[in-house]
């Protein structure tokens, strides 16, 4: 199906959703994104946050190399509240790839650098420092050394996984918790303001809450299923002197018995998630990063695009981007004190402040994110700030060129925005599948 975004106005966007049953949360009053947020000792000083996107740019050894260094640099000049930083690795065995960042105490006074780098170029450009999370992963099956949790009929299938694959024993788990604190307190070490326990698309953590079928003590019972990762938070939060986060499914939208929040057909089932939510809550968990599914099954579900290679979406974008509203909204009502930060915007292009000003505006979350308009347009929340709108020649096109650069395992980047660099790049993985 191809829905290409063709919108000349806000309006004609507005009755296209209309059309389609959706009434979109709109507001023209960009003051919203202003507003700080405090947290006790420290404050956000706006509303935008950089998401994390993998750029497959470290060094070999994990620390964050020439185009890292230049990706986080544009970021900080480009004035968003908290930049969230991509996934991390907590021991070399956790790398998903060989450009992973990985943070260790070897690698640890180079992140030291690279926070107060991003915090100073911020002060220098905006007059003031970004709050800088640390997004902690373990890629699980997604790895390279890859070892499943259980066997998931859909994602076994995609990817030729036998009935004698590895899995991943208890034990093994168990190890994880000290990994876990081990990069939280070289997290606290380098800068940084917050660690993401990152739980969501189905990397390990991820994976684990959906552990129906799994035996043993992390399998079966919500209770067995949602241990580790709580076990991991309330061990950080004992021992670091650093706020805690999650970037969270709220649901894999893959059918029970393999999917997390899920109905047997596959539909959201917010009776879990919801209760977890209120238990990281408890735990004292200060931010929820709201996503959902997982881009190795259903891309369009958590990066909602018109059409990329062979795979098109079976649904509008417009409806894939008013899900991970909703799923933020449904997070801020579940919700007391813990923030709410909503995904799904980068689609919108130019109309994309409208959208997050309205779910500021009627309250569905705290903080709004942009992912994939990163790439093309680092200083998006300096031109909605100061000039009130959003360039459509520097806005992302949702072409996905950059997942296309991260599943080949090249350096990614805006092959469109930011051609001098990333184009090269691209047309060379061409010529490569070619050959």
């Amino acid at each position: 199906m191809k829905k290409r975004f063709k919108y000349r106005t806000l309006e004609e966007m507005r009755w296209e959703a209309i059309t389609l049953g959706i009434d979109l949360p709109l507001s023209g009053d960009f003051d919203v994104f202003r507003d700080p947020v405090d947290l006790g000792l420290k404050t956000i000083p706006n509303r935008f946050v950089d998401q994390p996107m993998e750029g497959n740019d470290a060094q070999l050894d994990g620390t964050p190399g020439p185009l890292t260094l230049r990706r986080y640099r544009r970021l900080a000049e480009g004035g968003a509240g908290v930049i969230w930083v991509e996934a991390i690795a907590i021991s070399r065995e956790a790398r998903g790839n060989d450009r992973q960042l990985m943070l260790t105490e070897e690698t640890v006074n180079s992140f030291r650098s690279f926070v107060a780098e991003i915090k100073s170029a911020s002060l220098k450009t905006n007059n003031f420092e970004p709050y800088v999370v640390a997004q902690l992963t373990h890629p699980g099956r997604f790895g390279k050394n890859r070892k499943i949790l259980f066997h998931d009929k859909f994602l076994d299938e995609k990817y030729g996984i036998t009935e004698d694959f590895p899995l991943m024993s208890d034990e093994e788990l168990d190890s994880l918790k000290e990994q876990y604190l081990r990069a939280a307190k070289f997290a606290k070490i380098a800068g940084f303001d917050a660690v993401d326990i990152k739980a969501c698309h189905r990397y390990l953590l991820s994976e684990l809450l959906a552990a129906h079928t799994r035996e043993g003590k992390y399998g079966g019972s919500y209770e067995n299923r949602t241990k580790l990762l709580k076990d991991i938070v309330r061990l950080v939060r004992e021992e670091v002197e650093i706020d805690i986060t999650v970037r969270l499914n709220l649901s894999d939208f893959i059918p029970y018995p393999y999917g997390w929040g899920s109905t047997e057909e596959g539909t959201l089932d917010f009776t879990e998630p919801g209760r977890l939510l209120k238990e990281l809550e408890e735990l004292g968990v200060k931010i929820i990063n709201v996503t959902a599914s997982t881009p190795y099954l259903k891309p369009h579900i958590n990066r909602p695009y018109d059409e990329m290679g062979k795979y098109n979406p079976p649904e509008h974008p417009i409806v894939g981007a008013m899900r991970l509203l909703n799923l933020a909204k449904l997070a801020k009502e579940t919700l007391s004190r813990t923030l709410v930060v909503a995904s799904g915007f980068t689609w919108f292009r130019q109309f994309a402040p409208y959208v997050a000003a309205g779910m500021l505006k009627n309250s569905w979350c705290d903080l709004v994110g942009f992912g994939r308009m990163t790439f093309a347009y680092p200083d998006y929340p300096k031109d909605i700030l100061t000039k009130g709108e959003l360039d459509p020649k520097k806005v992302c096109i949702t072409c996905n060129k950059c997942a296309e650069l991260k599943a080949a395992g090249e350096s990614c980047g805006c092959v469109v925005r930011d051609s001098e660099v990333y184009l090269p790049i691209y047309r060379k993985m061409e010529e490569n599948k070619k050959s």
